[in-house]
């Protein structure tokens, strides 16, 4: 419900700036996300049936066309882990890879919920797509990770398999 009214302008500005300050700020909240919140045997982040080990994602949006296009909002605030690069890999790399995509998938779900702010200086009408674009930008990267994450889980446990012990190099 709407109970600041402002000039169109100043609307559209502040929208613009709110979601400029929010978006980078959940994402920096995300590293302070506790352990336990990323756990990957956490019920968010564990694997659905109906999505088939994550090829659902291919069949319906082709993620693997466009992922490497998405900016990495993680290394805004980290210069150690890049979540678009591969590289070298072992155990411990892959078990953080998919620590990391489970960091993501959260901070993604939790920037959705700022949405509903804007329903106080804007029209309805305009608090409904603030939700729409909310929704848009972050159901995207949430796709991503949970199209990642069982192919990393399945590489792990190749690299488990073997006991491979020395990193090795995989070709993006």
């Amino acid at each position: 419900m709407q109970i600041i009214f402002l000039p169109t302008v100043w609307t559209i500005i502040i929208d613009c700036v709110a979601w400029g300050i929010i978006q980078p700020f959940i994402a920096w909240l995300g590293i302070q996300f506790p352990p336990q919140w990323i756990q990957p045997d956490l019920w968010l982040y564990k694997e659905r049936s109906w999505e088939k080990e994550g090829m659902l994602y291919q069949k319906l949006f082709r993620v693997r066309s466009w992922k490497a296009k998405l900016p990495d909002g993680g290394s805004l605030f980290r210069d150690d882990f890049k979540m678009s690069e591969l590289g070298v890999l072992n155990e411990q790399t892959l078990q953080r890879w998919i620590l990391e995509t489970c960091r993501s998938e959260l901070v993604h779900w939790f920037a959705m919920f700022p949405a509903g702010l804007f329903f106080l200086w804007n029209k309805w009408q305009v608090g409904i797509v603030m939700i729409i674009y909310a929704f848009t930008v972050n159901i995207i990267p949430i796709i991503v990770q949970r199209y990642n994450r069982p192919r990393l889980k399945r590489l792990l446990d190749l690299v488990r398999k073997k006991n491979i012990q020395q990193p090795f190099v995989i070709e993006v």
